[in-house]
């Protein structure tokens, strides 16, 4: 959730360590800090606020100097914002500094334990426990005193330390929470994601649960929680530093939202061969899809949304009961689950933390589980029984916008392979979806060409107090991602409903220039959200109304303003309408002067409940 660094090797650490953290900026955070041994011993600094603060204090890193030390970018979960609840965090005799990520869930009991014994505490962090901890245990090998802390632990972390007895080394170890080696030449490094370290190297090893790295400048030795010596294979990082850089962009999710139709083309092109869906990292026979009884898809947030939509794909194509779940819900609801379910789990990053547990939740269940993610190597990717990744390259700004258009795109490919596979749907109107599958990307570009006419738009409402999304069927699932892009960078209050629920209860809130969003391209539903959009006109409402090209003369005699886009299949219809609702989005936090790849109180990886 947070930002780790950690450098070791023959050049300054503070300014690398800020450079690194810079460029994880984008998985949020409240405060900043650094760790370096100058010699002399652990020199900590550390700031309340965006990363700029902590920069200024130390001069761009030339006022702290020493080769090795650690950074972190925290987002609070114990202990408000603070300087002094910042990472690292310190033992009370000085001797290791500690940078983390996660939650360690009986951190009141061991911090109970140590102050029985007379430990003093600074911070209200559950990570200074793990500082205190591990100062505690330790009798002169720091490895030894690391097996102890994750002994006791219970939760999630990605740590990085650093011991003032050790100033040649540091040291990571993970649970449920990401953490890579990079491997250089000369110095070596650790980081929570790829992009802190790409400037330095592409070679990297990741960190299994319980995994200890040991760190020097030559030399990366890795241990299984036994402490045992383990051998890792490095990988080598494929795509080049620039995918992580704006390349001319005034953010990172404009640059995102055009690059969709170049990450569909990844996706989906090398999957079809010769008018076939071929999934080659999938071993589902025929057999085993006959089999398959009860389909659920598992996911949070955009990725849940991205399973709304699945849902009308699968039941059309296979004809099978499938349910969505919000991951933190699943495993608590005690799940109906056995050998013939298939559980597919979506998830970005592949470490988010609720969507893990589901997944154990359901293999231990003894359901199959396919899994869509994006970071090879991943923790969900390694526990799946077969998994699928949408190759989106990397995704920097908080608001996810390509991520979930190369999510839609695998979903469609595992839906229309399975159906292929069954072999019930004619021949002739599987090629037609193979081919609409094939033509999204350049479909996706047309639906980027007329930005303005978004922009236009998104000038004259970027200060409404609220805005509702309407739709029905796959409109209603482009609704619910529409609706949370605009909440996630705007700050602006938005619902999404269902066109037959305005009547429920959601149009008493209508009043005289409210904005509704209605998105009518599904054309089996369209004359009924005419309907819809008659009825929020009448209370007074302003409407913008999204449809296919075919039906733009139909819908410019009941909306206020129109956006169209290309006709395609119905289930791949939200891979189009989600484009100019992206781009609204966009425009609106734009003009608002939101902070729009770092909006508040939001991280990119999720990697806690």
């Amino acid at each position: 959730m947070c930002g780790i660094v950690g450098y070791i090797g023959e050049e300054q650490a503070a300014p690398f360590l800020l450079g690194g953290l810079q460029k994880l900026e984008y998985r949020g955070y409240d405060s900043a800090g650094v760790a370096v041994y100058n010699g002399t011993g652990l020199h900590v600094v550390k700031s309340k606020g965006r990363l700029s603060v902590l920069d200024g204090i130390l001069q761009g890193g030339r006022a702290l100097p020493g080769v090795v030390g650690i950074g972190h970018t925290r987002w609070a979960t114990h202990g408000a914002p603070s300087d002094v609840n910042s990472h690292p965090q310190v033992s009370d005799g000085g001797m290791f500094a500690v940078v983390h990520n996660g939650i360690i869930e009986n951190y009141l009991q061991l911090k109970n334990h140590l102050l029985r014994r007379g430990v003093e505490f600074v911070s209200d962090t559950d990570t200074e426990v793990v500082a205190q901890m591990l100062e505690y245990y330790y009798k002169g090998d720091v490895l030894e005193a690391i097996g102890q802390v994750t002994d006791r632990v219970e939760g999630s972390y990605a740590l990085g330390i650093i011991c003032a007895d050790c100033p040649e080394k540091v040291f990571a170890v993970r649970k449920d929470s990401p953490l890579i080696v990079g491997l250089g030449h000369g110095e070596n490094f650790i980081a929570s994601d790829i992009p802190a370290i790409l400037s330095k190297t592409r070679d990297i090893c990741r960190l299994r649960d319980r995994e200890i790295a040991v760190l020097e400048k030559d030399t990366a030795r890795f241990f299984n929680a036994d402490r045992e010596p383990i051998e890792k294979e490095p990988e080598r990082v494929q795509w080049d530093i620039s995918a992580a850089e704006k390349g001319g962009f005034e953010h990172f999710m404009m640059k995102e939202i055009c690059e969709q139709p170049e990450a569909l083309r990844k996706t989906i092109s090398p999957r079809i061969r010769d008018g076939r869906i071929v999934l080659d990292d999938v071993e589902l026979t025929a057999e085993q899809v006959r089999r398959i009884s009860k389909v659920f898809i598992v996911a949070c947030g955009t990725s849940y949304h991205v399973g709304v939509v699945a849902k009308y794909a699968f039941e059309k194509l296979l004809r099978v009961p499938m349910e969505v779940d919000v991951a933190s819900e699943f495993r608590y609801r005690d799940p109906i689950l056995d050998e013939d379910t298939l559980v597919i789990i979506i998830s970005q990053s592949g470490e988010t933390a609720d969507t893990l547990a589901a997944l154990r939740e359901a293999k231990k269940r003894g359901a199959r589980v396919l899994s869509i993610v994006n970071v090879v190597g991943s923790t969900i990717a390694s526990e799946s029984d077969d998994v699928l990744y949408t190759w989106a390259g990397p995704e920097i700004a908080v608001a996810s916008t390509k991520a979930y258009s190369t999510q839609l795109a695998v979903i469609y490919l595992v839906a229309l392979y399975m159906a292929q596979e069954l072999g019930h749907t004619p021949p002739a109107e599987m090629a037609a979806y193979i081919e609409d599958l094939q033509r999204l990307p350049d479909l996706a570009s047309a639906s980027l060409a007329d930005k303005e006419t978004i922009q236009y738009f998104a000038s004259k409402y970027f200060n409404a107090k609220d805005i509702y999304f309407i739709g029905r069927n796959v409109d209603y699932a482009a609704s619910l991602e529409a609706s949370l892009k605009l909440k996630e960078i705007s700050y602006i209050h938005s619902e999404a409903y269902t066109g037959g629920e305005l009547k429920h209860g959601p149009i008493s809130l209508l009043e005289d220039g409210t904005l509704v969003v209605a998105a009518c391209t599904y054309g089996r539903l369209f004359d009924k959200m005419m309907s819809n959009v008659r009825e929020v006109k009448a209370r007074g409402a302003v409407v913008l109304g999204i449809t296919t090209r075919d039906r733009e003369e139909s819908l410019k005699q009941e909306t206020d303003y129109q956006f169209c886009i290309p006709k395609i299949t119905d289930f791949m219809l939200p891979s189009l309408s989600i484009i100019p609702l992206q781009l609204f989005a966009y425009y609106v936090a734009s003009m608002k002067g939101c902070d729009i790849d770092k909006p508040r109180n939001l991280a990119k990886s999720v990697t806690v409940e």
